[in-house]
């Protein structure tokens, strides 16, 4: 069992998801390599978890690693939304449910898919490789307009045009099938500038692909819904994010969710008849200390935000 990945804001979430009883039950969303799940089942003795990952590959090594725990964790293989959706009614709800949004180290840097920019690797980037779209398949097929406004939509790419038109070119000739030879398509089409920026010309396409092939942001919205949905009151939803743009729907969730009325600001009176659903606890988003960003680079933009469930989605206490 080879761990790759380090958990981000790991203190901060142990501190803001602790369990406040005995025998509490907690969703861990996104397991990848189960980081988080580790150091929750080993602080706090009693508490139990849920792992859900939709990568069998990388749920497998979590397996491995929390199989000490024993019956204190089960695992569910399928997307978070599919968990959710699926919980029976009669089973306990959870008391704490944690999402972490960002990608594993483990698919940059073992699971062989094309994550990464720096790999020779089959252009993938599915995280559950069974189903849907790859983003070599992405690429084949979209019209040069719905690329460039793919990945100004999903990564803000500022030259989002000159990298479609040139994705398009390069397809005339020959199919793009690595990770690496769209890198280099990438690299050849933006300024000089750019491509030697602080930061790979091919980041964001990347990311704006990998955002596409897995539909996180079209998504996400649903899955906090859902989860929300699930939460025992009282009980607290984490989520941690690590770009502007999935942060920005979250922080927007639960200001709604955080509000005692929904009419729109012209109306005269109050007609919906709204009851808060959450308590936002933590006011600003938490980001990493400057000890974790030298020690662990990836957690430089993670974002935790959490809040509190008070009352059922139709508003009974």
């Amino acid at each position: 069992m080879d761990i790759v990945h380090t958990p981000v804001l790991l203190q901060e979430t142990l501190e803001y998801l602790a369990p406040r009883s005995d025998g509490e039950l907690m969703v861990d969303a996104t397991l990848g390599e189960g980081g988080h799940s580790y150091a929750f089942l080993s602080r706090f003795p009693s508490l139990k978890i849920i792992g859900v990952d939709a990568d069998p590959q990388i749920q497998e090594i979590a397996r491995q690693r929390l199989a000490e725990f024993g019956d204190r964790i089960h695992f569910y293989s399928g997307w978070s939304q599919e968990f959710f959706a699926d919980l029976p009614r009669g089973l306990k709800r959870p008391d704490t449910i944690l999402m972490d949004l960002g990608v594993s180290v483990f698919h940059y840097e073992k699971s062989g898919r094309g994550f990464s920019f720096r790999k020779d690797e089959v252009l993938d980037m599915r995280i559950d490789p069974s189903r849907g779209v790859s983003a070599e398949e992405l690429i084949a097929n979209l019209q040069e307009q719905d690329l460039a406004d793919l990945l100004y939509q999903n990564a803000e790419e500022r030259f989002s045009r000159r990298i479609a038109r040139a994705i398009v070119e390069n397809r005339k000739r020959s199919r793009i099938t690595t990770a690496s030879a769209l890198a280099a398509i990438v690299e050849r089409a933006v300024p000089p500038f750019y491509r030697h920026g602080p930061t790979h010309p091919a980041t964001k396409t990347f990311q704006a692909l990998r955002i596409a092939v897995n539909g996180e942001l079209s998504q996400l919205e649903g899955v906090l819904e859902s989860a929300l949905d699930c939460l025992e009151p009282g009980g607290r939803l984490g989520v941690i994010t690590f770009h502007s743009l999935e942060d920005r729907i979250v922080k927007k969730f639960f200001q709604e969710k955080n509000k005692d009325c929904t009419c729109p600001p012209t109306a005269p009176i109050c007609t919906c008849k709204g009851r808060r659903i959450v308590t936002i606890i933590t006011r600003k988003a938490i980001g990493p200390s400057e000890e974790e960003i030298r020690n662990n680079p990836p957690s430089r933009s993670a974002k935790l935000r959490v809040v509190e469930k008070v009352l059922e989605e139709d508003g009974q206490s």
